[in-house]
């Protein structure tokens, strides 16, 4: 992929996966003997992503400890938030300060990300690359493991992404933007969701269909069920 720069958002608080996040940031919690930050970094290694920024608060020192004691193939960094917790809007424009204008890839760990996925994130890059505009991976809910998901958005016509009342898509967690969606916003407690609406009133945000599988960590009853599944 030409992209080379991402995030991972690691700074949450992880309650619906309480008691295990009470001593450790949700990103170290292990699925199958591997931790999802780990998951996710040798992941955007295989993609080619060279720089990697992951932001946290929650336990930020156990997850500075991680990256430190580890030697991937890609620079991480960690950003800690100090203080109030700057939310996914505030967090993405506070971490990706150095990469300027560059185009860069904003993962949530939680989501397992595997070998497959690789074609479909190409995909995602070049959909980007195509219209200069945000664009993000979707999956149909019939595909998520987790049935409890409601749905987040529709696609129309020119995979244009909709807000509808009866929503058949679910965000992965998997996006490509640059700084400028953020216009005058300032560093501070915000959602991507507000983001977004803004994109998607003026027809700037586009969508990918993935064809996996969904695993996502969404809750602790969730996490122990997949930590017992086979998952390919």
């Amino acid at each position: 992929m030409k992209i080379k720069k991402a995030i991972i958002l690691g700074a949450g608080f992880g309650k619906r996966m309480r008691p295990i996040t009470k001593k450790i940031p949700k990103p170290l919690v292990k699925i199958k003997g591997v931790t999802l930050l780990e998951n996710s970094i040798k992941f955007l290694n295989s993609l080619g992503v060279k720089h990697v920024v992951v932001n946290a608060h929650h336990l930020h020192k156990e997850m500075v400890s991680f990256i430190r004691r580890k030697k991937f193939t890609s620079r991480v960094n960690v950003i800690v938030e100090k203080g109030k917790i700057l939310d996914t809007g505030g967090g993405i424009l506070n971490a990706s300060k150095k990469f300027k204008k560059q185009i860069f890839l904003v993962l949530n760990p939680d989501t397992i990300w595997r070998k497959g996925y690789k074609k479909e994130f190409r995909k995602l890059e070049k959909v980007y690359l195509k219209n200069k505009k945000p664009t993000m991976l979707l999956v149909s809910k019939n595909k998520s493991y987790d049935r409890s998901f409601k749905g987040d958005f529709n696609l129309n016509s020119k995979n244009q992404i909709l807000r509808q009342k009866n929503n058949k898509f679910i965000f992965t967690g998997a996006q490509i933007i640059d700084r400028s969606v953020f216009k005058k916003r300032k560093i501070k407690p915000f959602s991507i969701n507000k983001v977004w609406d803004d994109l998607i009133k003026n027809k700037e945000l586009f969508g990918v269909t993935s064809r996996q599988k969904f695993f996502h960590i969404n809750s602790y009853k969730i996490y122990k069920k997949l930590n017992k599944k086979i998952i390919d």
